[in-house]
């Protein structure tokens, strides 16, 4: 199994104690709706039992159907943010998300490097929604300083490869090592890659590297359309590399606690449906009501074991 960079503090960092959680520092947009953004971020790695840095880079202007528009803070207002609390307590992780233009990506490629122990997983969204000429520049920004910095990059099948390999004129669509390849130019060692479509309306997920894939996951394709599975799947991914699982472990566990998210996900406005990232708690509040034991083994296990839920053997 590949194994990821020791996550441990620079010298002179206070350690922390042997009860402590493990400390993420997250970089994303505040998103009203509660779909994605730092609401999937923060729940999804508490769910995961990890201690959240979470880094308001900006807000989303949106609902759950559409982003109308983004406001992004300033760079200084996003490295304040990280310096105090990186001064404070240790990192094992870092996750960053859409942070709203080059110069926070200039400033957070910044900070990882100084804790170049620590492993980044970057996730990039679909930003189909946003000005071109805005694009271009962001996308041109996170290859030149943050994918240097990046340990595992995820994302959609057709958003990495309208990014990464915008000039694929092969007869069918590249797979996952050669999405993997074409991020490894720019200096990234692993890529998740979402939302293949498979036969008999399955959807897979592939880990790769450019030399090899190493895990597939196969799922059920949902008859709805979902709001921020990507930043909760690569929060959950985040937070279990930190509290030290080997990458495949934990690619195996994030992925089957997504599909679970999605399950019991649920529509709460007039829009797409939104994870619960919070499945497990509910499930706690039915044992505590008196739900028989018939209905308590339909439920889905709130545990996040990877020996439970084989990579190919998930429900969705």
């Amino acid at each position: 199994m590949p194994q990821l960079p020791d996550p441990s503090p620079p010298e002179g960092t206070a350690q922390p104690g042997d009860t402590s959680l493990p400390c993420v520092m997250v970089f994303n947009a505040n998103d009203p709706c509660g779909a994605g953004g730092l609401s999937a971020d923060l729940t999804a790695m508490s769910s995961a039992s990890a201690h959240v840095l979470a880094v308001v880079t900006g807000a989303y202007v949106r609902d759950t159907s559409e982003i109308h528009d983004h406001i992004a803070f300033d760079e200084e207002a996003v490295a304040d943010q990280a310096r105090c609390a990186l001064e404070d307590m240790p990192v094992q992780a870092f996750k960053v998300g859409f942070v709203g233009n080059p110069e926070n990506l200039g400033t957070i490629a910044g900070i990882t490097a100084d804790y170049s122990d620590a492993p980044v997983i970057t996730y990039m969204p679909d930003l189909s929604w946003w000005d071109e000429m805005a694009i271009e520049t962001y996308l041109d920004a996170c290859v030149e300083l943050l994918l240097p910095q990046t340990t595992v990059l995820v994302g959609n099948h057709s958003t990495l490869c309208r990014w990464l390999l915008p000039e694929w004129e092969g007869d069918r669509p590249p797979n996952a090592r050669e999405v993997a390849r074409a991020a490894a130019v720019h200096g990234v060692p692993y890529t998740l890659v979402t939302g293949f479509n498979a036969a008999d309306q399955f959807i897979e997920s592939h880990l790769a590297s450019p030399e090899a894939v190493l895990a597939t996951a196969r799922y059920e394709r949902f008859e709805a359309t979902f709001s921020g599975a990507g930043d909760t799947l690569s929060a959950a991914l985040c937070a279990l590399v930190a509290a030290g699982a080997d990458l495949q472990t934990a690619c195996a566990e994030a992925l089957t606690y997504l599909d679970q998210c999605l399950d019991a996900g649920f529509q709460p406005g007039m829009g797409h449906a939104v994870p619960d990232r919070l499945f497990w708690a509910h499930e706690d509040e039915e044992e505590e009501n008196g739900e028989t034991a018939d209905n308590q083994e339909a439920q889905p296990d709130s545990q996040l074991d990877a020996d439970d839920f084989p990579l190919d053997t998930t429900k969705h």
